[in-house]
């Protein structure tokens, strides 16, 4: 048997700019609709998905008793430029996909209660983590730079990061901080490029590896900025901040139930906050008195209720 071929990173395809392809979807959705010598490749694939990665195109076109040249158009059918992207990207859909191809479909439906329970169980379990591996002095170091900043920017990607990132801003604007958020990787890079002595970035990022973020507190960070994360441990975003809220939080292997990642990461912004707020607490005062005063002159409400609503 000749020896496999090295796998190296493809270019991005042209109009897509993570440079990634669904190729188990593209089977799915042409199976039946190829060339009649391309199906027969994509009907050994299917059934092969595992093994695609060890093999070289003249193994596979003799498996499927087709020619090289027809492995190469099942290739670009599905949208690769030719055999050696089609395995890299096949290699990297059953890597992410795996979780989810396997798990059962036919698992009954959790009752409310259960449902809850899980969520809180999730939530808890890692809010226990949390309590264990927080750096006290990295978050006495944060609360010092939140104290008095110029701008404070909070950015995520993605939809938890970005909500905690929204409700960073929120948190703080209360406290007379000039906060403001974004979700928008180019946005931040020029919001980042703005930045400079006396600002804050605050960066949220589940993974830690997401390039717009890691890029943004570098570019924060050369030009003077002070550079906040809540983020994994040794990711890149951790290692490009120059204050990292470093934790691992567990993900349980039920697909189905959001991860509890964001409710911690709004933990530790809201730790924050309150910390912040305590030290600024007449200018706190003053501005959440101003805010409640403004509410029940727009509505009439004077009764208990969280500031703001």
């Amino acid at each position: 048997m000749s020896e496999p071929e090295i796998l190296t990173p493809p270019k991005p395809l042209r109009g897509n700019p993570a440079g990634t392809v669904d190729v188990l979807l593209a089977l799915q959705k042409h199976d039946g609709k190829f060339a009649t010598q391309e199906q027969k490749v994509a009907d050994f694939v299917q059934k092969h998905l595992e093994h695609i990665s060890s093999m070289t195109i003249a193994e596979l076109a003799d498996h499927c008793a087709v020619s090289k040249p027809t492995v190469v158009r099942f290739c670009r059918t599905i949208g690769c430029d030719g055999f050696k992207e089609f395995k890299l990207r096949l290699a990297q859909n059953l890597a992410v996909s795996q979780q989810y191809l396997s798990a059962s479909l036919h698992t009954p439906p959790a009752s409310g209660d259960a449902a809850i329970d899980r969520v809180i169980g999730a939530v808890y379990e890692s809010a226990i983590a949390m309590r264990e591996q927080i750096d006290p002095k990295i978050l006495d170091d944060v609360k010092t730079c939140l104290l008095e900043p110029r701008n404070l920017l909070f950015a995520g990607i993605g939809g938890g990061s970005s909500t905690v990132a929204q409700e960073g801003a929120n948190r703080f604007f209360r406290l007379g901080i000039a906060a403001a958020s974004t979700s928008d990787s180019y946005i931040l890079q020029m919001r980042a490029a703005t930045l400079q002595e006396g600002d804050v970035l605050f960066a949220i990022s589940a993974s830690g590896e997401a390039d717009a973020i890691v890029a943004a507190v570098e570019i924060a960070r050369e030009y003077g900025a002070k550079t906040v994360c809540v983020t994994r441990p040794e990711t890149r975003l951790a290692k490009a901040a120059e204050l990292p809220i470093q934790i691992a939080l567990p993900e349980g292997t039920d697909i189905y139930k959001p991860t509890a990642s964001r409710y911690i990461h709004l933990m530790i912004v809201d730790a924050l906050a309150y910390a912040v707020a305590q030290e600024r607490s007449a200018a706190t005062a003053e501005n959440l008195r101003r805010i409640r005063a403004s509410l029940t002159a727009y509505h009439g409400r004077t009764g208990p209720q969280p500031l703001g609503d």
